[in-house]
């Protein structure tokens, strides 16, 4: 094996049903675990928004884990590359701090989450760090950068160490 085959291994380890991600400079692919739906993203701005971690409770529900890891792109720098027609939504506001409607973008064959859109933040989409094919930017372009809704945070988990921490909503 190459030093680029075992790179490429390293950075996309088996992960789902599909295997055929992959990452640029600039750009990269998220995949849902059957790999029926796959988005392209960008890597930095002014595409690429921000990152953060989410401690609220609908997180909490939505993800069936503690918080949820995400990262926000500009609906504008958003490409469904494969399975848009795949995705089925559910909207709510009445768990959502805000008030706002979330809608929640899932595969309807394996449920992935891949995305949500808030009324209150038009034009942007809020997608799961989990998704993205390349385990590298999880460390690097994606890392989170703040922390919300840390008053939500299980005591049993510490906070993200150098990252704005905020109490309520960041955005």
């Amino acid at each position: 094996m190459t030093a680029v085959e075992d790179s490429k291994m390293a950075n996309f380890p088996l992960a789902g049903l599909r295997d055929d991600g992959w990452s640029k400079e600039d750009e990269a692919t998220a995949t849902c675990f059957c790999g029926s739906v796959q988005l392209a993203f960008p890597t930095q701005g002014p595409g690429l928004v921000d990152s953060f971690v989410c401690n609220c409770s609908d997180c909490h529900k939505i993800t069936a884990s503690m918080f949820a890891s995400n990262f926000i792109v500009a609906d504008t720098h958003l490409k469904h590359l494969r399975g848009r027609d795949n995705l089925k939504t559910f909207s709510q506001s009445r768990s959502i701090a805000s008030g706002n409607t979330m809608t929640n973008y899932f595969c309807s064959t394996c449920g992935t989450l891949m995305y949500r859109v808030s009324s209150g933040f038009p034009g942007h989409s809020i997608t799961r760090i989990g998704t993205v094919d390349d385990f590298h930017l999880h460390e690097t372009k994606l890392k989170p950068r703040v922390e919300q809704f840390t008053r939500n945070r299980v005591s049993w988990l510490p906070g993200l160490e150098g990252v704005r921490q905020v109490e309520g909503s960041a955005y």
